[in-house]
């Protein structure tokens, strides 16, 4: 999760590493820019099998990138039930921040439960949302985006 390999974790399935951390910040800078979502740029099928998400968020950051916008910042939440994301963070900050060309301060990851609820309450999987500020390049952040 975050690019990092978090050993007490069973694993998650997924055409690709299944990083839902990466994921789910790459699926929030597409949207910010409205430049569609990632099975419109990332089809599985011009996808290899187990294929890095960090590298999959280092291509979305060129993408916002080549149409004018820089990422201010992000905030993602991981939602899982028995897996420990705190004694992780520090290295999921600093690998989502590395994929995406920013300071490490720019980047937020926490994590929460369902308290038992729901396939990700049972330990079925995770979850992950994210949320991207992002600006045309060259204007200040108290400018539109689009």
């Amino acid at each position: 999760m975050g690019g990092v390999e978090v050993p007490d974790a069973s694993g998650l399935a997924g055409w690709s590493d299944a990083d839902v951390i990466a994921h789910a910040v790459a699926d929030a800078l597409l949207g910010a820019a409205a430049l569609g979502d990632l099975g419109q740029h990332f089809p599985a099928a011009a996808v290899s099998e187990g294929a890095s998400s960090l590298e999959i968020l280092s291509r979305t950051a060129r993408l916002l990138t080549d149409a004018g916008y820089r990422v201010v910042n992000v905030d993602a939440t991981v939602i899982i039930q028995e897996v420990r994301v705190a004694p992780h963070r520090e290295g999921m900050i600093r690998k989502v921040a590395g994929a995406l060309g920013i300071e490490e301060a720019q980047v937020s990851v926490k994590a929460t439960t369902t308290d038992h609820l729901g396939f990700a309450g049972r330990g079925e999987g995770a979850a992950a949302m994210a949320v991207a500020l992002i600006d045309r390049t060259g204007s200040d952040v108290s400018s539109p985006a689009r």
